[in-house]
Parts: C-alpha cells; structure tokens; sequence
C-alpha cells in the first residue's frame, strides 16, 4: 500500500464520526453507549493478550486495531455529550507519561537523580487533586449529582470492573504497600489450607443425600462465599510468587483444550465421539495425551 493511500488515526474518527450521524449513520452504532460499548472494550482487551500469549502477529495487529477503534467509539460518545475528544485523551495520557517519568523528560537535576523514593505515591496524590476536579467539572456539564465520597483509602483507584483475580492481585498490592501483607510464602500457603479446609466443612454441611448443587439456598451461599476466599488467597499466593495469575489460567485453559481434542480425537480413530464413551475410559486416554506432551 502506498504512503498517500494509508489511513490515520484522523480517517479512523472520521469513520467514527460518519457513524454516529444521526439519520445517515449506522442505526446500531447510534444506539450505543458507554455502558453498551464497555463490555467490548473488555473483550478486545482479551483478545489482544490472546494473540500476544499465541504469539500470533498477524492476529496482534488485527487485535490492537479493534481495541484502537473501542478508544474512538468512547471519546466520540464523550465528544457528543460535549465533554471531551479524542485529542483530549491523547493529551492527558502524554501529559500523564512525561510527569511520571522526570528521570527521562525532566532537566538535568531530575534525569540524575532518577525517581526517587515516594515519588510514585507524590505523583499518584497529585493526580488524584487534578481528577477530582476534572470530575467536577464533567459532572456539571453532564448535570449528574455524584454522591458524598466516602475519605480516601489505600485501595481507592482499583477499578470494580476488572476481572477478578486481576482486580485481587491489585488490592493485595494496594494493601501491601501499607504494610498489610503477610512476610512469606509460607503463611500464604498455610492460609491456603486453612481456606480449602473451611470450604471442605461447608461443603461436608450438606445432608447425606444432598450435593452442593442441591443445598439449600443458605448454605450454597456460604460455599460459594468460602470459594471465594479460597480464589482470593489463590491470587495473593500468585502475588508472593510473581506469577499473573490470569495468564496462568488461560495457559490451563489451554491446555485443557489441547489435551480434551486429542481425546476426542483418539476417540474418533476408534469410531467413537465422547457421547459414546466413558469416564473411565476419556481418563484413560486423557493421561495417554499426557504421556504424549512428555515425550514431545
């Protein structure tokens, strides 16, 4: 493709733009909103650790183009409340890199002295006066009345909508900076016991005939409060070890994908699907598919 035929950025909103246009646009873009776009702006975020985890380049480009236009889409719905656009957001996150990074953009004195202790936390505050009163500022131009805010706390700034385990490894680190947080892996792997011990006693609460799927509504509750504890405790003990605890669960779902097709697919060299098999006989094939990754 030649240099002059290459879109930009600038064709990209323009497309935005067209559209949203209300009678000549496109009837289903016009009806979306922050809310209805969010879940998207999620998925193409999924879909771009994907392809990075595949290490599929061509597939990257196609992703990192689909999150791309979820920014558009979002700064083209704030441009039409009149709050603000797409050069906005590229300005404050620019703005945002050089101020957080004096040890590269500053002058001489702050590129020597490198970032220095508690700067983080200082630049973090300081950020924190400048969005409250941007949020200000949109709430009078949007007309919302936003509630009483409740005093500041360490795991404020951890977005409600992340996904779980992401969402705990970041208020494990929030608490931890304060001092919150246990010294070792070890008592993380006790506390790890002592919740899968506790999800084993409610589970056991169940009567002789009953499953937890068949409890009473109460006590399917306090299980499934008990497996939650039981995943967040999983989550600091991903922290202590430094592994993303998300990714190490997509690497499981993939190899549960990989090892359940080879199955079915020793399965299909016997004439069979796994409707006409069973258990004992998939597990069995199951640890053969095991074996193979081994010898690989």
């Amino acid at each position: 493709m030649s240099a002059q035929a290459r879109k930009t950025l600038a064709d990209l909103v323009a497309v935005m733009a067209a559209l949203r246009t209300p009678q000549t646009g496109c009837p289903w873009d016009l009806e979306q909103t922050f809310a209805t776009i969010a879940p998207y702006t999620i998925e193409e975020a999924y879909e771009v650790a994907d392809a990075i985890e595949r290490g599929d380049l061509a597939d990257l480009k196609d992703e990192l183009g689909d999150l791309l236009l979820q920014v558009v889409y979002h700064a083209r719905i704030a441009e039409e409340r009149q709050a603000f656009a797409l050069p906005d957001v590229i300005e404050a996150v620019t703005a945002k890199m050089v101020r957080r990074h004096p040890h590269v953009f500053g002058d001489d004195a702050a590129r020597s002295a490198g970032a220095a202790k508690g700067f983080w936390e200082k630049i973090k505050a300081e950020e924190r006066a400048a969005k409250a009163a941007e949020r200000a500022r949109l709430d009078g131009v949007s007309g919302a009345a936003r509630p009483v805010t409740a005093p500041a706390s360490a795991l404020d700034d951890v977005p409600a909508g992340m996904p779980g385990l992401t969402r705990a490894i970041k208020l494990q680190d929030k608490a931890a900076r304060v001092g919150f947080d246990w010294p070792s892996v070890q008592p993380v792997l006790d506390k790890v016991r002592e919740e899968i011990a506790e999800l084993e006693a409610e589970i056991g609460g169940t009567t002789a005939t009953a499953t937890p799927a068949t409890a009473d509504q109460s006590n399917r509750a306090r299980i499934a409060d008990e497996f939650g504890d039981l995943l967040f405790v999983m989550a600091n003990l991903a922290r202590h070890l430094e592994i993303d605890p998300e990714a190490s669960l997509r690497q499981a779902n993939q190899k549960f994908t990989r090892r359940f097709q080879g199955v079915e697919a020793l399965l299909r060299a016997r004439g069979k699907t796994p409707a006409q098999s069973d258990l004992a006989e998939m597990d069995s094939l199951w640890d053969e598919m095991k074996r193979q990754e081994k010898r690989e």
